[in-house]
Order: C-alpha cells, then sequence, then structure tokens
C-alpha cells in the first residue's frame, strides 16, 4: 500500500493513499487534509495505512455531530421512557449546541475537554455554572452514542473515552436523622400523606413503585409487600407503569407492625370512600395509593405535596426521596448487613449499595471499632 503527502497552504497538507481491494484491477484511493506540520500528517498518514491493513478504517462520512445524535436517539428501543426523555433533553440542551457541528468522524477529545470546561463555567440557564454531576450525565449520553458509532463502523473510536468527566465531589445524602422519624409520623397521623410516607420509610421502596403497587402486592397477614413494577411520568407517554431495570428490582419486602397497622386503616379508608361513590369494594388489581377516581397519582405531584407538607409543618426538608435514604440509613445504623439492604431496596448489585451509601458504612465502622475497644479494655 502506498500514499504520499502534498502540502496545500502553510500548515495544511493533503494526505493520498490507496486501499487494498478485492476486485482485481481496481483501485480505490483516498484523500485527507490535515492541520499542523508535515510530521503530524506523516502520522496520519501511517496510522490510516495501518488501520486500512488491520481492517479498522472505517468508511468516510460527512455526517453532522448533531444529525448522528438524533438518528441514535430516535432509534432506541428497549429504554424506559423517563430515561430516553432525559438522554433526549441533554442532547438538545448540553450536547448539540456545542459539539453539533463537528463532523461526527473530525470530532477529538480536545474537543471533549473544552465542551466540558464550557459547560462547567457557562452551559446552565441564562451562562449559569453546571454541576458536574450534570455534566457527567451529558458525558455519558454522548460516550453512549458515540460507542454505538464505533460498534457500526462509523468511528474507529470513541473521543469520548479518551477525556474523563469532571470528578464529581461526595456529598452526604439528605436523610432523617434517628430522632427527626416520630416528629414526622406525629404530624402525619391522619393526614392524607400517612400510609405512603409509612411505607416509604418502613421499606426504603422508590416513589414510583409505591405508587404501582396494587392490593394483590400486599400480604397483611404475612406482613409483605411485593415490588413488581413502577409507575413513570413522561412528557411522550404521560403515566405509565413499567417493569423494573434488573431482576433484583421485583422483590419482596417485609413490613414492620407500624407499617401492616397503618396499610389497614388506608384499606378502610379507601374501601368506605369506593363505596360511598359506588366503585366496589377494592379488588387484587385495584391501586394501593390513588386518585379519588381509582386512578394513578401523578409521581411529580406526591413530591410537591410532600414538600408543602413539612415545610408547612416546619418538619426537616428532606425531600420524599430521601425517605428511601433515611430507611437505609437506619438499616446501616442497626448493623444489617450490606447485601441484605441491597436486596431490601431493589439495587442490581451490592457495590451499588456501598457506593452510594459508603460514608454511612464506614461512620458505622468506626462506631464498632469502638464498641469493641471498650469490650477489650474491660478485660
Amino acid at each position: 500500500m502506498k500514499g504520499n503527502i502534498t502540502r496545500r497552504g502553510r500548515n495544511s497538507w493533503r494526505i493520498k493513499f490507496d486501499l487494498p481491494n478485492a476486485v482485481p484491477g481496481k483501485r480505490e484511493t483516498r484523500y485527507l487534509t490535515v492541520r499542523g506540520k508535515r510530521q503530524d500528517a506523516k502520522r496520519e498518514l501511517a496510522r490510516l495505512i495501518t488501520a486500512a491493513h488491520e481492517g479498522t478504517l472505517v468508511k468516510p462520512s460527512k455526517i453532522m455531530v448533531a444529525d448522528y445524535l438524533r438518528s441514535w436517539l430516535n432509534g432506541l428501543h428497549g429504554l424506559a421512557g423517563k430515561t430516553k426523555q432525559e438522554y433526549g433533553r441533554l442532547i438538545t440542551q448540553l450536547v448539540i449546541p456545542h459539539l453539533g457541528n463537528h463532523e461526527l468522524q473530525r470530532l477529538r477529545p480536545a474537543h471533549i475537554a473544552d465542551w466540558h470546561a464550557k459547560l462547567l463555567v457557562s452551559g446552565g440557564k441564562n451562562g449559569r455554572p453546571l454541576s458536574a454531576r450534570t455534566v457527567g450525565h451529558a458525558h455519558h449520553v454522548l460516550h453512549t452514542a458515540l460507542e454505538r458509532a464505533v460498534g457500526t463502523e462509523l468511528l474507529a473510536r470513541n473521543v469520548a473515552h479518551a477525556i474523563s468527566p469532571p470528578k464529581v465531589a461526595l456529598t452526604e445524602i439528605a436523610a432523617l436523622k434517628a430522632d427527626e422519624i416520630a416528629p414526622i409520623l406525629a404530624a402525619l397521623k391522619g393526614y392524607k400523606l400517612e400510609a405512603i410516607a409509612v411505607l416509604a420509610l418502613s421499606t426504603g421502596a422508590r416513589r414510583g413503585e409505591i405508587l404501582a403497587l396494587h392490593w394483590g402486592d400486599v400480604d397483611l397477614t404475612a406482613g409483605t409487600v411485593r415490588i413488581a413494577r413502577s409507575l413513570e411520568q413522561t412528557a411522550a407517554d404521560g403515566l405509565k407503569f413499567k417493569q423494573p431495570k434488573t431482576a433484583r428490582g421485583v422483590r419482596t419486602i417485609s413490613l414492620p407492625a407500624v407499617a401492616v397497622e397503618t396499610l389497614q386503616a388506608h384499606r378502610k379508608r379507601q374501601l368506605e370512600q369506593r363505596m360511598m361513590l359506588g366503585q366496589g369494594k377494592p379488588t387484587a388489581g385495584t391501586l394501593v395509593f390513588s386518585t379519588i377516581d381509582g386512578g394513578p397519582i401523578n409521581p411529580n405531584g406526591l413530591s410537591r405535596d410532600w414538600g408543602d407538607f413539612v415545610r408547612a409543618q416546619g418538619l426537616p426538608l428532606v425531600t420524599f426521596h430521601g425517605l428511601r435514604h433515611s430507611h437505609v440509613s437506619a438499616l446501616i445504623a442497626s448493623g444489617v448487613d450490606p447485601l441484605t439492604i441491597s436486596r431490601r431496596i431493589g439495587h442490581a448489585n451490592v457495590s451499588t449499595t456501598t457506593n452510594v451509601y459508603g460514608h454511612l458504612f464506614k461512620r458505622t465502622d468506626t462506631m464498632a471499632a469502638k464498641a469493641i475497644e471498650a469490650v477489650l479494655k474491660a478485660q
């Protein structure tokens, strides 16, 4: 295989090289312009010839990053609706405005690094800085899309892999302290959110999982609840029930006595309301928590109602999702092992649990060391 380099300007070079072809007597020539020094052009020519020999040379394409990302997003299947909606938001607001006008095959690691820097300084609304976590989410979406381009041989490599996303500072998750739970429960007594909040604190289940529960999933005699689906809201589909992301998401959770009692009282109130409205007795397919007409409750509306409640009562400003973290925090403080906690809250694996709640496990381990020290000194 042959190739040559021709000067096109002060810092511009044209690379020309022939491709090996299985068709006898047929010649295929590729051209490429490289900016920089002649040595840069020579290195690029050597890389291209090597790639052609190894069969990894991609076919030239003029597709722009913006067009590729839109096509990739439209072709995604099997992705949760809310996840796809978030991917679309990140691509539209954070990726395309900065990288969309680049040719996909000319995208370089330096472009990714510059993109990160711009987002961190002025990538938000009205030019406000973005957090490292948000930039990391945008990076993840771009990396995933480019990985698909590598798989389909549109790209030779994933340039987003060469640049790491900004490091996210570890912050403790907002959760209720042990002495804050009793005042919360007292304030909830008789309030419309009582049963939902008690169940969240008792099980660590996610908001969407609780709102998707049917009475057929609840066994008040055995004191268990089975998580088998979740409720999500997207702009495209509205409210929609979906299956858990992983097999670990489907699980049966044991309930403490207080949760059983609260659910029994909630079921009685629901029965009275349904009979008064002529809806009949609850069946196995009836939602445990629903609107007055029996439909699903808007998840975002639940979070807003919870926020209004804690502010009005002057209670600790913990989000509804924070009740899940409060559950985990209580289990860790009680010495429950990470594997049991992971299975109870539906994490795909125990490493996810230890990564998210590592600071709590460390705190508990320090307490354990002090406890054993006291025992040893007593001897």
